[in-house]
């Protein structure tokens, strides 16, 4: 088991890493000018895809592993907690540091999913795509830590 879902997560992790190098340039606008609306749009169509790809890693870990996925009204802020916490078959998966960069993300995700998006504002999302292949960094770090493991037998 540890073994097939290692395979997925690190397939979805390479489709993160392909989709940071494919906007590297919009990611990496300058923080401190306002963008155009179509650059800031693009932007943050780009952070909701990272964020739902570090959330698809996340449920393959919970479905996989843990047996089930959180489901109801705070379902992506309990997924996001449940990962940063051991359960009774895996160590935690990502650091508590991790836990509260990426809680920057998930809270960004439900603000472009909840805006017009001529009400998205650079300054909510420039430190975000700043930060952007770090955190995508630390958080491959993180999973090659976790699979490691010797609960995960990899």
């Amino acid at each position: 088991m540890w073994l097939e879902t290692r395979k997925r997560v690190f397939l979805e992790l390479s489709l993160l890493r392909r989709l940071v190098n494919e906007h590297l340039e919009l990611l990496r606008l300058p923080q401190d000018t306002e963008p155009g609306r179509t650059e800031v749009i693009a932007v943050s169509g780009v952070l909701h895809s990272f964020y739902g790809g570090i959330e698809n890693v996340f449920r393959r870990i919970a479905l996989d592993i843990d047996g089930s996925v959180p489901g109801g009204s705070r379902s992506h802020t309990e997924l996001l907690e449940r990962m940063a916490r051991p359960s009774e078959k895996r160590p935690a998966v990502i650091s508590e540091e991790l836990r509260k960069r990426l809680g920057d993300y998930l809270y960004f995700r439900h603000v472009v999913r909840h805006t017009y998006s001529f009400d998205l504002g650079w300054s909510k999302m420039s430190g975000l795509a700043e930060e952007c292949e770090q955190t995508l960094s630390l958080f491959q770090s993180e999973l090659e830590s976790f699979f490691a493991d010797e609960n995960g037998g990899a």
